[in-house]
């Protein structure tokens, strides 16, 4: 895959500027994707609200008309809001799905309808979450979200593959980023109990881990890699119980 013009939804914080920054050095000219008022630090931006999914394909075609041919779409927006199950309500569980899962699977329909039209063997990255992969209270529309679009991940990787067009997913898990910033919870407990969990020496991750993924994966090294999902959590996933700190500590055996 040679650089090119790239799609970044999400793209004006958090891990969506670390993600067109990262693009950026690789060589790619950026696009940027996020609501009206913010302000990603690219050249070139399209203020959109991704939950108006039926204006979708208008977006992409604009883009497509002023830019040039998209060789790469990075589906990051996300949306996410702590509530207790029978506190989540119609308008909000539809939002959460609307901006996480079915803005990507819409964006990545239009714009590979674009790559075959150009015959370009292009690249999709839908970033996912740890989330997508196993559950955790109080997000139940986040994770219900999340594990749609690791599906629709595979589902356009499928359909997508004969055109030479890839369809991967990134995780992340705890990343230092704004999202969950305002969730109404002891935040000093949280990041401590959070850290304790993480077997990765070092904590939470940072946008640039993330970032590093996706510019793996919309590489030429990546190029026969497709349906997959990279997760970036520090290990998280691979111990299901926090069991290490309770053992007695190791014998040196050297």
């Amino acid at each position: 895959m040679t650089a090119g013009l790239a799609v970044v939804t999400g793209a004006a914080r958090g891990l969506g500027r670390a993600i067109a920054a990262e693009l950026s050095d690789a060589g790619h000219r950026v696009v940027a994707v996020d609501l009206p008022g913010t302000e990603p630090a690219t050249e070139h931006f399209h203020a959109f609200d991704l939950a108006e999914t039926e204006a979708i394909p208008g977006l992409v075609d604009r883009i497509r008309r002023a830019h040039g041919p998209i060789g790469v779409l990075v589906n990051n927006a996300g949306i996410a809001a702590l509530r207790h199950f029978n506190e989540i309500t119609v308008g909000e569980w539809r939002r959460v799905m609307r901006v996480n899962s079915e803005a990507p699977f819409f964006l990545a329909q239009r714009v590979a309808e674009h790559m075959i039209a150009d015959g370009v063997r292009g690249r999709i990255v839908n970033v996912s979450s740890k989330n997508g992969l196993t559950a955790e209270a109080g997000l139940a529309h986040y994770n219900a979200s999340k594990g749609a679009l690791e599906l629709i991940t595979k589902s356009l990787a499928a359909e997508l593959g004969p055109h030479g067009i890839t369809v991967n997913a990134v995780a992340p898990g705890m990343i230092a980023t704004p999202i969950d910033e305002d969730f109404p919870l002891d935040r000093a407990a949280f990041e401590r109990a959070w850290e304790e969990r993480i077997p990765l020496h070092g904590g939470y991750g940072t946008p640039q881990d993330v970032a590093g993924a996706v510019r793996y994966l919309v590489s030429e090294q990546a190029r026969y890699v497709t349906g997959a999902t990279l997760v970036v959590d520090g290990g998280v996933l691979a111990d299901q119980m926090p069991r290490l700190r309770f053992m007695p500590p190791y014998r040196n055996s050297l």
